[in-house]
């Protein structure tokens, strides 16, 4: 984000993540006793969601909660974290923030990451091991690429448009998809799915979660598409998970409904 951020512990001894999936990461580089505070979102791994402090939501973070940490070091990011917040936690303490659209980005905030708390060659490894992944399951060049609509909320219906990281991700994973020109995350009528005319549907998982409960109205609209609940962390989280994104998609482009 262009900003400069000056620590005044380093290798910061307490750590606070306001990201699920930069948490994620977090541990996977080997931060155990560093990280002291998380979210409630922050799910994996497990042990920490039981065992860390956690400081409210993405964005509602609790101030007061975050100040009991005494952090060095607190990472959040662009989207998923409120403004005014961070500028308010920026005041007191050092704040990273990433700012993710493509792989690209998501590998630079690996390895900044990584020289931010002295785990630079564990996150040079994981960005190789990421890039690799993507290169051994990669679509075929030749094989036609399924028009998809990817819905990310149910009252009202919103989609993943472009210039999001989903719409990176649904390249990458060999689809195109049908609301791509449309900006960031617009709500859209069922009308609008029609008159798209996807080859597949896809419901993510989160951050609604879609169930085959909710196929109705998708049925009637487009039938014969087929439409799949698909995991929603593999296509937007952005950290360490992103090893196993790539055999993941390999496994959809397969599915019907």
């Amino acid at each position: 984000m262009g900003r400069t951020v000056r620590l005044d512990v380093f290798p910061p001894r307490r750590i606070v993540s306001l990201v699920p999936s930069q948490t994620e990461l977090l541990y996977d580089l080997g931060l155990n006793d560093e990280v002291v505070g998380i979210t409630k979102f922050c799910v994996h791994p497990p042990e920490w969601y039981q065992q860390k402090k956690r400081v409210g939501g993405t964005k509602t973070v609790f101030p007061e909660k975050v100040a009991a940490l005494a952090p060095d070091l607190i990472i959040g990011n662009k989207e998923e974290n409120d403004q005014a917040q961070i500028e308010g936690l920026a005041a007191r303490y050092p704040v990273w923030m990433s700012d993710i659209h493509t792989l690209t980005d998501t590998y630079d905030m690996i390895c900044k990451v990584g020289l931010l708390t002295r785990r630079a060659e564990q996150a040079n490894i994981l960005v190789r091991d990421i890039r690799q992944a993507f290169t051994d399951h990669a679509p075929s060049e030749t094989a036609p690429r399924p028009r998809v609509a990817y819905f990310i909320w149910r009252k009202p219906y919103m989609v993943a448009g472009g210039d999001t990281f989903i719409d990176h991700m649904l390249e990458n994973a060999g689809f195109e998809n049908v609301f791509h020109d449309l900006p960031r995350y617009p709500e859209v009528r069922l009308e609008d799915l029609r008159q798209a005319q996807p080859d597949r549907i896809f419901l993510s998982s989160e951050p609604f979660p879609f169930a085959e409960k909710h196929f109705g109205p998708f049925l009637e609209v487009c039938p014969g598409v087929p439409v799949n609940v698909v995991d929603g962390e593999m296509f937007s989280w952005y950290g360490s998970r992103l090893l196993r994104a790539p055999g993941y998609f390999e496994g959809i482009r397969g599915l019907e409904g």
